[in-house]
């Protein structure tokens, strides 16, 4: 669903909202062009992949698919206002939040909608699963030649670069669906006809394990610089160079925010949505917390609300990558907030994961929801008519007062895999807080050296020099994503706050994400048993800022604070928000880790990560950049974020 500025401003004229909040394709059938017979196009509901010259060939017309078919909000407008309202400091109703049967009883689609809409997809032969509670996605599945009849398409396959510059046959259809002019203003998508979400993953990255090395001298570091190997070249001075850090524990990450005891997220509640469920996710971080320094969760703190129907585990989907993405993201909301309740919303593969989304949401029993995965490339990866859910589940989160936080993505600028700079999605959503990343150095006794914008370097070992490695991607070695959207309108929350520009830019906020000063992790991994290791990626920053949402939620005495941004917006430039420029520091490591499908060097040897040193268009600055945003939070973040 499009946000449009003109109706979005009608409806709140005089008020100190976020007009300009928008989605640049309406979904009305009076913007769409006429189908065969009776019919009209939704347009937007291709992938830009799939292009003629991209063609493959046809599909097995036997194969079933599961789709989601994603039904109007029946006063989109009004949402979107009240949205913005309660979302605005300052606003009458800032704050007064919706329950989500009053959201649905007033906004959704009517049930007389839900039944004109379930009963023709019966008559087309799709077999109808289920209605979501808030009666935004009607679940149903279908073969192939069944599919193309009822949305009056071809799916073919066509050839996609995924992450790593690998290419795959991904299935889309070869022109835009048709829905019959009766239906069409019902309906604003069809998900599941395409194969756009199989190029999700999860942006993480994880130290190889064990993470100390055999030589002596050339282990990872307990703190900045208590290990360095003084045997290779030293690119900076004294206290500027350190060897990869083993990954932060308890009270080395709570330092770096100036958490107390106090700060312990009682009362709130944490969601986090991922893919499949990792069955020894409690027991792991429950031992980490014992070595560590954390409380263990307490019986019920921890829930998992599993997908009807059971897991599907599509290899490409990558399965196995998921249990370390949730192992971090509990791990590290835990950490943060240790009295917050988890609830994780496990999607029964890559393509479900807008329906745990949506479930997070419905259900609307957290505080904040938590998502440490994206597409692979940029924005433009994703159908237009797809992005658009994302827009009705924010505007809902926010009338129920629910905060959502997106990791802004491991890959930089995109140009590596999209082939231009793109912000990634859904991090790109206006409704979402894009959480980007940091390099941060914390020293033998706990206290923070630094902070500057995690976008990495890497150098190789030449001699007694080190020279910028060379490879499809050049020097640059994974950083948090960002840049300026070319499909989402500047919200006005960030007027005054960003550069000049009439588009959305990314990110919003950073916290700690590189994995060379990462966050210590424990996990059962199948062949090893359980490991311990350093991991990052804003995966890590998301779930970091989640915890101190929770906390800051406690501060206010309260269990919720709704949609983020423009109380950060508003704290851009305050004590509250540390902001994050260069600094010439970086670490040795005997290996370079891949991040987001970038090209890295592959074999041990003698590398030094230089940090923040712009190896691609993005680097950190005075004020909002689009590595960290407004910067990273401070020790006064968590009182200042909830008044």
């Amino acid at each position: 669903m499009a946000l449009r500025p003109s109706r979005a401003a009608s409806a709140i004229a005089g008020c100190a909202a976020l007009a300009g909040i928008a989605a640049a394709t309406p979904a009305t059938a009076a913007n769409n062009q006429a189908g065969p017979g009776d019919r009209v196009a939704v347009t937007g509901s291709t992938p830009a992949w799939a292009t003629p010259a991209a063609k493959l060939g046809g599909v097995d017309t036997h194969m079933t698919r599961h789709v989601q078919v994603a039904l109007a909000l029946r006063d989109e407008a009004g949402a979107e206002a009240l949205a913005k309202a309660v979302s605005t400091p300052g606003s009458p109703q800032f704050r007064h939040t919706l329950s989500a049967a009053e959201f649905t009883n007033r906004f959704a689609a009517t049930q007389d909608t839900v039944d004109q809409v379930t009963t023709w997809l019966r008559q087309q032969g799709l077999a109808v699963a289920g209605v979501t509670s808030n009666r935004h996605f009607i679940e149903a599945s279908a073969d192939t030649t069944t599919l193309e009849r009822a949305f009056g398409t071809t799916l073919a396959k066509f050839r996609h670069t995924l992450k790593g510059g690998q290419t795959a046959a991904l299935v889309a259809p070869e022109r835009p669906i048709t829905l019959p002019r009766s239906l069409r203003a019902a309906v604003t998508s069809v998900l599941g006809l395409d194969d756009s979400e199989k190029t999700i993953t999860p942006q993480r990255i994880a130290q190889p394990t064990p993470a100390a090395a055999a030589e002596a001298g050339t282990s990872c570091a307990t703190s900045w610089g208590q290990t360095n190997n003084t045997a290779v070249p030293q690119v900076y001075g004294d206290g500027a160079q350190s060897n990869l850090v083993c990954g932060y524990h308890t009270s080395q990450t709570r330092g770096i925010y100036g958490l107390t005891a106090a700060n312990t997220g009682a009362g709130t509640s944490i969601g986090i949505v991922g893919a499949y469920n990792g069955a020894t996710t409690l027991a792991d971080a429950n031992r980490a917390a014992a070595h560590f320094g954390s409380p263990a969760l307490a019986a019920g703190q921890y829930s998992v609300a599993l997908p009807s129907g059971g897991f599907n585990n599509d290899p490409s989907c990558e399965p196995d990558s998921w249990a370390g993405e949730q192992a971090l993201d509990v791990q590290a909301s835990h950490t943060i907030a240790p009295a917050a309740t988890i609830r994780y919303y496990a999607a029964k593969d890559c393509f479900s994961l807008y329906t745990a989304l949506n479930s997070a949401v419905s259900e609307n029993k957290v505080s904040v929801v938590s998502n440490s995965w994206g597409y692979n490339g940029g924005e433009s990866t994703v159908p237009a008519a797809t992005r658009q859910q994302v827009d009705a589940i924010g505007v809902q989160a926010a009338i129920q007062g629910q905060s959502i936080v997106v990791s802004s993505g491991d890959a930089g600028d995109n140009s590596g895999v999209a082939g231009k700079p793109s912000p990634a999605f859904p991090a790109s959503n206006p409704w979402v807080t894009a959480v980007g990343g940091t390099s941060v150095a914390v020293d033998g006794s706990g206290r923070k050296l630094f902070d500057t914008g995690w976008t990495s370097t890497a150098l190789v070992q030449s001699g007694n020099t080190f020279v910028p490695s060379q490879d499809k991607d050049g020097p640059f070695a994974g950083g948090a994503g960002g840049g300026v959207s070319s499909i989402f309108d500047r919200p006005d929350y960030q007027a005054g706050k960003v550069p000049a520009g009439t588009k959305r830019m990314v990110p919003d906020l950073s916290a700690l994400a590189d994995a060379y000063t990462g966050f210590a992790v424990g996990q059962t991994v199948p062949g090893q048993g359980y490991v311990e290791y350093g991991s990052g990626g804003t995966s890590l920053a998301a779930p970091l800022i989640a915890g101190l949402t929770a906390n800051s939620a406690q501060a206010a005495n309260s269990d919720r604070l709704g949609f983020l941004n423009p109380a950060i917006y508003d704290l851009a430039g305050s004590s509250a928000i540390a902001d994050v420029t260069p600094h010439k520091r970086g670490v040795w490591t005997p290996v370079v880790f891949g991040y987001g499908g970038v090209a890295v060097p592959s074999a041990r040897g003698s590398y030094f990560i230089d940090f923040d040193a712009k190896p691609q268009t993005l680097q950190s600055g005075p004020g909002w950049d689009a590595v960290t945003g407004v910067g990273t939070p401070n020790a006064g973040f968590v009182a200042a974020l909830g008044k």
